[in-house]
Order: structure tokens, then C-alpha cells, then sequence
């Protein structure tokens, strides 16, 4: 089962609640951990991503700068290839790394491992935005020297990330040089024995186009063979320093350095300020390319890394505004763990516009930067009610995949559209159908993400333009993979597909993915014949773009009011699909501890034989479907099945947490969300090496927010049914609501609402209707004897 594989210690990784930082350097602990470190450490705005490696280059693990989007096509291969298998996959690229600032001292490379450490801090400034590094050493030839370095990956653009470095002779001059360098290495040989990891490329991916290089700027462009992709990179530099310094420039194909040298004297600093530029397209014009390059490089230079700096912090400090999470917790680490965790979606998602958010953000290339479910069910929630300009534009991305879906469908003989379960560009890159194209149930997750973003936010438009195409084109697919059984008593059956469970494959019934489908089918129906009522002139364009043709909706109607749902009256439970009780329990007893994940360790037929569980799969339905289950259904589902699952899957806990939650298991809600919050803190999962957990990190705040503040928005409606932790005194967010900010503040005697902007919401707490408005903003609810704070 879980459990943490590390806990940092506090004497070197203190508990900071804006910062994750190691303060003390231990050689044996920086061996041991430098992959760890290089995700933990990583920065990204959602279009660049740079992972956490040294300036100096070395000890690295996984050296990684990631573009959002820009990929390389790969080969599938099977042993035995079948109709409908796809053939290409895509790969997100590692790009050029312009991180690498090497110095040498007296003729001598520092490198952190042999040094005389006498301080040493690295910091991920929460609130700045920042990378920081403060290192004080002694050289072999007993001279003090003082280094720091300061990285940011711009959020306000998002080509950009800069780099301060400043060096001091503490007690004596000193020879130095630096190579400020922009490196295109070869691409990662990846692990093949676990699937979660990226495959990797035999040869040259990147096919250099041309150069430019002048003064101190030097920039590459190169070019994808198979996707046709142009990619420039950049790199421009400022120094200063009251010693004279010698520059030289070298620019080649695949390397570019800017050397400076110079003998510092005592106390009198180095500083060197670095720009980095990362751009692509498809034109196959290089000096276009390289053109954009160096516009974002003359931008950095003009403003400077100080105006560079605040803008950084300024914006981070807009979305802790409108999305930190405070806990008053018995442990300290609590609060650094949450805001960690929320920084790491706003990295993944902030300049994501245009396109869709990776399983591991831009923090690794685990999942080879595909777009899963994960972004619609676990992470668009958090945006939904953060930062809804960027939800309805990753929304837009999946309406732009659209035609890619439909063709999709045609492919498997299906009418409608069919969504890949992974890819970046909108083709199907799953080569193991069983468990990826069989996962129908992402047709209903987007359905599902849509219908949130258009309730919550209010934005009916996206609904007529877009959304409203994309539920007819899945409502097809739903009523063409079904079909009304008589064997069932002329219910509507959806058979062959596979839920969210990835250990139980290829079912008839899968209760998640029925009940999704009922609410896709019901939701399109609703839109379709909203729209017609209400905008007749779109509904004619909706009705010539796709076809649409009125005996369809009372299908799709018939359809969802009858759907087959899986019941054991017996047990008084919702089977997870029609024979899963038939199936023989897994053997917990004398499975080794270290056979899980089990998927490493067993061939996926003995999985698929027996009762055992990845992931929630009926415990998910029961959270996204909240209000068609009563207490007592949720309760003896989430008995069941927690003795089933082994939470081999991150996205596993968050949900289980929520649902402990309701069903009055407070022990165990607290406990699942700490490991569900500490997934990556803890490596809980043994691979965060490869990058964050970015859906798992979405579910800490679907816990926090829907767990134990108790939110519900079903149809729109807001309500709240805070349940904190024992060990918790207090919990406060924000929520976004239709462009209305509340602020919510539990504490164990009461809950405040705060209308911090806006002129009217409505919304429950412990089922009491409430108002707030301009003239009455603040409303405060006592938990009394008939309703104490679990």
C-alpha cells in the first residue's frame, strides 16, 4: 500500500508556509535526492517549463527545459499489430538547457560535492516566484567566496525566463571565469520497465536550421523532422562589476557560450544577468522563428531583471490572492505542503492558453507531457474558481480537437467524436487500448469539466459557441456504443469499455461510466434545446455545422432516463460494472509490501481476474454525482471498496478523502489527505523524480475545498458543509463565482462568508439558505448542538 518513501528532515528542509527550502547542505542527502530536488525545485508558467538542476550543471539527474506543446512524433510498435491500434505517437521534446552558468575559481570548476561548504541555502520562494540560491565556500587554497543566484520562469511572458548570478571574493582577489552556455543535449534514454515513463528517441530529434549570434547574445533554431515544428532558442546576457571583465562569444549548431573572465577583487561583486528565450511554430522559416526569439530577448534586456523581478512577484501575488489556502494545523508542515502544492498549479497553468495541462505539468517527461482526464476532473475545479479566463481557454483546446475526435470515432465505427485518453496534438497516442481507448469515459469528463466551467462562471456563450458542439458530437457516441438490452428489461447498456480503475479492463456496465454518460447525454439535450429556445439563429448554425437532427435528442433523452445502473441488492451496493462481484478477491494478505504498485509486479490478466482496485472508481462517480446517492448508499460503497483499493494510481486518496469525509469518517479523511498533499513532499508514489504529480496535487485542493469545507455545486448551486480535522483549528480560501470573489474562513466554532467583490450571491451552509450583497457582504453561522464541527 502507500507510504512515504522520504520525510525531510526539518534541520535541513525546514517547515516554511512560503517556502520550500533546504538550508544546510549534506552531501549524502544531495546524492541521494538529486532528482527529487530537480522537481521540487522546478519552475514553469504553463508554456516553459526548466527543471530544478544546478547552475553549475552537475550532479544532475534529469536536465529538462519543456515547451507546452512542442513534441516529436514516435513510432508505436506492437508485437502483433490490429485495425485501430494508432501508429504515432508524440513525445514532448527536452529543448536546449540555458540554466548552465559554470564557474571556475582560480583555474579550478566549482562543483557543490568536494567544496568546503560554510553556508548553504536553496529556496523556492513562494510568494517571489523565485529560485534562490545562497552558497558561502572556502577554495582549496583557503579563499572565501560568496555565490548567488536568483532563476524565474516569467508568468507575465511566458517566452522568458531570466537568471541573476552574483559572485564576491569575501577575503581576497581572485581569478574567475564563467561560461554562460544555452546546451542542446541528446534526448533521454528513458526506463522501459515502467510504462509511467517517457520512451525515448534513438538519434538526432532537433535538426539545426541556423545561428545568430552577436555582443553577447547567441541563438539556435533548429527543426522536427516528423511534426515539422520550428523551435529558436536564446540566450542574452548583462554584466556589471567594478573589475574589468573580458567577454567572448561561441555559437555552433548544438552549443552557444558566454565566457566572462575577469580578477575580482576583494568585495567587489560579479553579477551577470542571463535571459533566456524559448519560441515555436510551424514555419519552416528560420529567421521567423529566430525573430520572435530575439523580440522577447530585447524586451528582457530594455526592462531589466530588477522590473523582471517585481512584475514576478506581483503576479504571484495576484493568485495567492485569489487562490491561497490557509490551515491552522498541529503541523507545522501542513501550510508549506498546500502552498506548494497550489504553486505547482499555477506553474502548470497559468500560460497554458492554447493549449492543454501535461499529467506532470512541465516539470518532467513521465507520461511523455500528454493531456489526460486529469486535466478536466482533477485540476479544472481549481482553475474554474481561480482563474476562469484560463479554464475556458483549456476548455477551447479540447473544442479544438474536435475534428480530430470525430475522425477518431469514424476509426473505431463509432458516430460522434471520440477524445484520445493521451495525447498532446488531439490524436490517440495509447498504444494499450485496455486500458486507453477503452477508456470511454473521458467523452463524459469533458462533458462534465464543461458543464462546471458554464455554471460556475456563468459564461453561457462558450456554452452556445463551442460547448454545445462538443455535447452533441459525445451524446453520439454514447447512444452508438450503447444499446437498450432486453436482458436488462430494455435498459440502456454501455458494454467493452474500462472505468477509471485501470485493474479491472474491457467490462459491460462500468456504473462511473454510465452515470457520466447519463449526465453527458441529459446535459446535451438541456443545452441543445436551450439554445434552440433561446437563440434561434445559433442553433441553426449549431444544427448545419454538425448535422444535428431532432429524433436525435429524444434518443439521447430515452437514452439517459434509461440507463442501466449495477446494483446488488444483496450487499446494498453499486457494483463497479456488471460481473465485478463475481470476481475473485485479491490476495492482500500475502501480497509483499513491495510489489506495489501492483502493475510493476503482476501481468495485467491476473489483475483483471480479481477484485482489486487501482483507484476510486464508484467512490469517484459518488463525488462528481453527489446529490443520486444517499448517505447510506455512499457509506456501504465506501466500505467496500476501501478494502479493495490499493491506491496504486496518485489520483486515488484525494477522492477517497473527500468521501471519508461525508460518510463521517473523519480519521481516515485526515489521513488520506495528508497523503494525497504530501504525494510528492514524501514520494509517496517512489517516481517524483520525473516530475509532479499535477492531477493528484488538484485533488489535495478538491479535499481542502469540497472535503472538508464541505462544497457542493451541483447545477450551480453553492453550498458548504464544513467538516475540519481535529487536528485543524482553522481553514480559510477563496472562490471565484460567477466574477464574484468570496472568501470562506472556518474555524471550529463557526464559518464567516466574505463577499470580497461583487453584488449579490446566494448559496447554503448546512442546508440554510444564504445571501450576501454589497450591502450586507459579511455573514457569520455558529455551529450549534444540532450541528457540531466534525
Amino acid at each position: 500500500m502507500l507510504r512515504p518513501r522520504y520525510i525531510p528532515p526539518d534541520d535541513i528542509f525546514p517547515p516554511n508556509p512560503w517556502a520550500f527550502e533546504t538550508v544546510r547542505y549534506d552531501a549524502r542527502l544531495a546524492r541521494e535526492l538529486t532528482g527529487q530536488a530537480e522537481t521540487m525545485f522546478a519552475l514553469s508558467n504553463g508554456y516553459l517549463g526548466i527543471r530544478g538542476t544546478v547552475e553549475e550543471g552537475t550532479p544532475v539527474r534529469e536536465a529538462g527545459t519543456y515547451l507546452n506543446g512542442f513534441y516529436e512524433h514516435r513510432p508505436i510498435s506492437y508485437g502483433e499489430h490490429a485495425y485501430g491500434f494508432p501508429r504515432v505517437g508524440q513525445s514532448i521534446l527536452n529543448c536546449p538547457n540555458g540554466t548552465v552558468l559554470k564557474l571556475f575559481v582560480d583555474d579550478e570548476p566549482f562543483v557543490l560535492p568536494p567544496a568546503e561548504i560554510l553556508s548553504y541555502r536553496r529556496s523556492l520562494d513562494l510568494r517571489a516566484g523565485t529560485l534562490n540560491r545562497d552558497v558561502r565556500w572556502v577554495t582549496a587554497t583557503g579563499k572565501r567566496l560568496h555565490m548567488r543566484t536568483v532563476r524565474l520562469v516569467s508568468l507575465a511572458q511566458r517566452h522568458l525566463a531570466a537568471i541573476e548570478f552574483e559572485l564576491t571574493g569575501e577575503d581576497a582577489d581572485v581569478e574567475i571565469a564563467v561560461s554562460s552556455e544555452l546546451v542542446n543535449s541528446q534526448p533521454l534514454s528513458a526506463d522501459t520497465t515502467d510504462p509511467r515513463l517517457a520512451e525515448g528517441f534513438v538519434g538526432r530529434v532537433l535538426h539545426p536550421t541556423g545561428t545568430s549570434a552577436g555582443g553577447m547574445r547567441a541563438m539556435l533554431s533548429y527543426r522536427t523532422r516528423s511534426s515539422g515544428m520550428s523551435l529558436g532558442c536564446g540566450m542574452d546576457h548583462s554584466v556589471s562589476s567594478e573589475c574589468p571583465v573580458l567577454t567572448e562569444l561561441v555559437c555552433e549548431d548544438d552549443f552557444a557560450a558566454a565566457r566572462f573572465r575577469c580578477k575580482l577583487e576583494r568585495n567587489k561583486p560579479l553579477r551577470i544577468r542571463k535571459y533566456l528565450s524559448y519560441h515555436y511554430g510551424e514555419s519552416s522559416d528560420h529567421t521567423e522563428i529566430l525573430f520572435q526569439t530575439a523580440s522577447t530577448l530585447d524586451r528582457a534586456m530594455r526592462h531589466g531583471f530588477e522590473r523582471i523581478r517585481e512584475r514576478q512577484r506581483s503576479d504571484v501575488g495576484r493568485f495567492w490572492a485569489r487562490a491561497d489556502v490557509t490551515v491552522e494545523s498541529d503541523n507545522p508542515r501542513t501550510q508549506q505542503t498546500i502552498r506548494w502544492n497550489l504553486f505547482q498549479l499555477l506553474q502548470a497553468s497559468e500560460r497554458a492558453e492554447g493549449h492543454g495541462i501535461g499529467a506532470r505539468g512541465l516539470t518532467g517527461q513521465t507520461y511523455e507531457g500528454h493531456y489526460f482526464w486529469d486535466t478536466e476532473i482533477y485540476v479544472l475545479p481549481f482553475i474554474i474558481y481561480t482563474n476562469p479566463a484560463i479554464a475556458r481557454s483549456v476548455l477551447k483546446f479540447r473544442y479544438d480537437m474536435l475534428d480530430k475526435a470525430r475522425a477518431r470515432a469514424r476509426e473505431l465505427g463509432h458516430r460522434g467524436a471520440t477524445f484520445p485518453w493521451r495525447t498532446i496534438n488531439g490524436d490517440e497516442a495509447s498504444a494499450y487500448y485496455a486500458a486507453g481507448t477503452a477508456q470511454y469515459h473521458i467523452n463524459a469528463d469533458i462533458a462534465y469539466a464543461l458543464r462546471k466551467y458554464v455554471e460556475v462562471t456563468g459564461d453561457q456563450e462558450f456554452l452556445w459557441n463551442y460547448g454545445a458542439e462538443i455535447l452533441i458530437e459525445t451524446a453520439r457516441l454514447w447512444f452508438d456504443l450503447g444499446f437498450f438490452s432486453d436482458v436488462k428489461g430494455g435498459r440502456f447498456c454501455i458494454n467493452g469499455v474500462t472505468g477509471p480503475d485501470e485493474y479491472t479492463a474491457l467490462v459491460n456496465n462500468n456504473c462511473f461510466t454510465n452515470l457520466l454518460a447519463r449526465e453527458n447525454l441529459r446535459y446535451a439535450v438541456q443545452s441543445v434545446r436551450a439554445l434552440e429556445r433561446l437563440h434561434p439563429p445559433l442553433f441553426e448554425i449549431l444544427v448545419a455545422r454538425t448535422g444535428l437532427e431532432p429524433s436525435e435528442l429524444e434518443q439521447w433523452h430515452e437514452a439517459s432516463e434509461r440507463m442501466y445502473l449495477p446494483y446488488d441488492g444483496r450487499l446494498k451496493i453499486h457494483p463497479q460494472d456488471d460481473d465485478f462481484l463475481d470476481l475473485k478477491r485479491w490476495d492482500f494478505a500475502t501480497t509483499p509490501e513491495d510489489n506495489y504498485p501492483l502493475f510493476l509486479h503482476y501481468h495485467p490478466l491476473n489483475l483483471y481476474r480479481s477484485q482489486v482496485i487501482k483507484q476510486a472508481d464508484t467512490v469517484m462517480a459518488m463525488f462528481l454525482l453527489n446529490e443520486q446517492f444517499n448517505h447510506d448508499e455512499k457509506r456501504r460503497n465506501f466500505e467496500y471498496y476501501e478494502a479493495l483499493t490499493t491506491h496504486d494510481s496518485s489520483l486515488s486518496v484525494c477522492i477517497q478523502s473527500i468521501i471519508a469525509n461525508e460518510t463521517g469518517f473523519k480519521e481516515k479523511a485526515i489521513d488520506y489527505f495528508d497523503f494525497a498533499a504530501a504525494m510528492d513532499m514524501s514520494d509517496i508514489g517512489g517516481n517524483m523524480m520525473h516530475g509532479a504529480h499535477i492531477a493528484a496535487i488538484g485533488g489535495t485542493w478538491l479535499a481542502l475545498v469540497y472535503g472538508f469545507a464541505g462544497l457542493r455545486d451541483t447545477a450551480g448551486q453553492i453550498s458548504f458543509d464544513p467538516k475540519l480535522p481535529e487536528t485543524w483549528s482553522a481553514l480559510n480560501f477563496v472562490l471565484t463565482v460567477r466574477g464574484q470573489t468570496l472568501r470562506i474562513e472556518i474555524d471550529r466554532m463557526s464559518a464567516t462568508y466574505r463577499l470580497l467583490n461583487g453584488e449579490w450571491l446566494s448559496f447554503s451552509h448546512a442546508g440554510e439558505e444564504c445571501v450576501l450583497s454589497s450591502a450586507e457582504p459579511i455573514l457569520t453561522r455558529a455551529f450549534g448542538p444540532e450541528q457540531p464541527l466534525q
